[in-house]
């Protein structure tokens, strides 16, 4: 096997791990916290890359359309979480899987009616095109590498604000028991809002980073939304330290297995068959992974601690 093309590969999957991780981030605080079935947590995913071509388009800048971006993805999820989903967090999860299914055929018919129904697409920006010399013969784009730039920065702020903040304090102690916190003055509905807008922005903000690389189109999140819920289950919900080392995991099996799991098959089976074996097998890899560690540590890897 190529090492060149096995460390490249790699690479693409630590880059699939950290959009996978800006996905997972929000969705486990959402969920470990508030204890909220969000389904439509991959339309902020979609709104975001929407948001950020629009913005592109008229500014003609690629910062300046991811710093509009973000803010605009959070005031979409606040305003979401205020008029329609606040008054489901007393509801059980049924109610709230149907109703946050229910706003994800409402995100999907609304980016139709305002943007084109071919979808958007964004051109590389011209200083992150190209490659970058790795060492060892390894050439990677330039772009795919500031991702898991932005990824890893973003992770490390998120650990400093759950762990060494004011806020991250109140986030750990609405985890633990949002009733004595509410009893000891917190604010639980601000705090909710203030968790569900983060979470909508860092979703909006994976849009935005795969956008050079893929089209925004109606229906975007829903496939990716499932392995974000892969991720949080195998780190453990409600841990971002499990929700970012069970991405980059998933990112770097998902990626591996689609790139070489037929050919490791053509040293076990005939041709055809690892032909078509491979591609079904590959696609399963994460879910393996998922029901491995149900079995032996149904908590997840990394299930934050209860104090």
């Amino acid at each position: 096997m190529d090492f060149v093309l096995l460390a490249e590969q790699a690479l693409n999957g630590v880059q699939l791990g950290i959009l996978l991780f800006l996905l997972a981030a929000g969705l486990t605080l959402v969920f470990g916290i508030m204890d909220f079935v969000n389904l439509a947590h991959g339309s902020f995913y979609m709104l975001g890359a929407f948001l950020f071509a629009t913005f592109y388009t008229w500014t003609g800048s690629f910062m300046l359309g991811i710093l509009f971006g973000i803010p605009a993805t959070l005031v979409v999820g606040v305003v979401a979480e205020i008029t329609c989903l606040r008054t489901l967090y007393a509801r059980n999860h049924l109610d709230q899987v149907l109703a946050t299914f229910g706003l994800i055929l409402f995100f999907n018919q609304l980016v139709q009616v305002i943007w084109p129904l071919d979808g958007l697409s964004v051109p590389m920006p011209e200083f992150l095109d190209g490659s970058v010399n790795l060492g060892l013969g390894i050439e990677y784009p330039v772009y795919r590498l500031m991702i898991i730039i932005s990824g890893l920065a973003v992770a490390f702020g998120m650990f400093f604000l759950v762990t060494r903040t004011r806020l991250g304090m109140l986030i750990r102690a609405g985890a633990s028991n949002r009733t004595m916190a509410g009893a000891l003055g917190v604010d639980i509905n601000l705090l909710f809002t203030c968790v569900f807008g983060l979470g909508a922005a860092l979703a909006g903000l994976a849009g935005m980073l795969v956008m050079p690389i893929i089209q925004a189109t109606s229906g975007m999140g829903e496939q990716i939304l499932i392995l974000a819920f892969v991720v949080i289950v195998i780190g453990g919900i409600g841990s971002i330290r499990g929700a970012f080392i069970a991405a980059i995991i998933a990112g770097i099996i998902d990626t591996l297995g689609r790139s070489f799991l037929d050919v490791f098959l053509l040293l076990l089976l005939p041709e055809n068959a690892a032909e078509a074996a491979g591609p079904a097998l590959s696609s399963m890899l994460i879910y393996i992974l998922m029901a491995g560690v149900l079995f032996f540590r149904p908590q997840g890897l990394f299930p934050p601690q209860q104090r």
